[in-house]
């Protein structure tokens, strides 16, 4: 017997069976994983906002990313780029995703620059600077649920999720493994601190993934939206 065939077919047989295995692991979780909590619903659209295109932009039928840069945008520009970055460049390719940002009327001089120091050569067509009025402004983010309320100057780090629902999504329950393990209080995640590199690279863009999944499941017809409510609410239940 020639063992050093036989050890050749046997690296080889590993090397071929094993992707396989890992995969036939890897699918009883992707039928199987935990949905994007609703933390919020009926979160109110932009019809009464312009675009900076002049472009009919609506929160309703998309998965949209929206944020916050008040009266002085290019305070926010690393905000901006980390969201350009870590999120939209990620994500951009995906139907019927886009990055929504509501400033001020007046603002427009402010947000060119803005979009000249993040994009000087790339196509952000799904990202939409939406002008409004201060009332506008101040409606739209107290339809949201967040931790933190709007700066004197109507920004925010925080950028929010909003599915095609107009239902704010993030997760009703944000502690670790630790955290639950040693049984401490429940706390929420419902926007997402743009300057926390860390915050925005793995809890967002892991979020955004597990939303896209659940369209994907949806249009699959694999999706049992019915059960996943009834969860949501026990949850939020549970918590007040």
């Amino acid at each position: 017997m020639d063992f050093k065939k036989v050890k050749r077919y046997g690296v080889l047989g590993i090397l071929f069976f094993l992707p396989v295995i890992f995969l036939l692991f890897l699918y009883p979780a992707t039928h199987h994983y935990t949905p994007l909590d609703i933390v919020k619903e009926s979160v109110s659209d932009l019809e009464t906002f312009t675009s900076n295109t002049n472009e009919k932009v609506l929160l309703k039928d998309h998965i949209t990313v929206l944020g916050f840069f008040g009266e002085n945008p290019m305070e926010n520009v690393i905000a901006a780029s980390n969201l350009k970055e870590l999120v939209y460049d990620k994500f951009k390719g995906f139907k019927k995703f886009q990055v929504v940002i509501v400033v001020p009327d007046g603002t427009q001089m402010a947000i060119e620059q803005l979009k000249n120091e993040i994009n000087p050569y790339e196509d952000i067509r799904f990202w939409h600077f939406m002008y409004g009025h201060q009332e506008d402004i101040h409606n739209l983010f107290n339809s949201l649920s967040s931790k933190l309320p709007l700066n004197t100057n109507f920004s925010t780090n925080l950028v929010y999720i909003i599915d095609k629902d107009l239902n704010q999504r993030g997760r009703i329950d944000d502690r670790t493994d630790n955290e639950v393990v040693k049984k401490q209080a429940k706390y929420g995640l419902s926007g997402y601190d743009c300057i926390e590199v860390a915050e925005i690279k793995n809890k967002m863009s892991e979020d955004m993934r597990i939303l896209f999944t659940e369209y994907r499941q949806k249009r699959k017809g694999d999706f049992d939206s019915t059960t996943r409510r009834a969860n949501d609410l026990k949850e939020q239940n549970e918590k007040k």
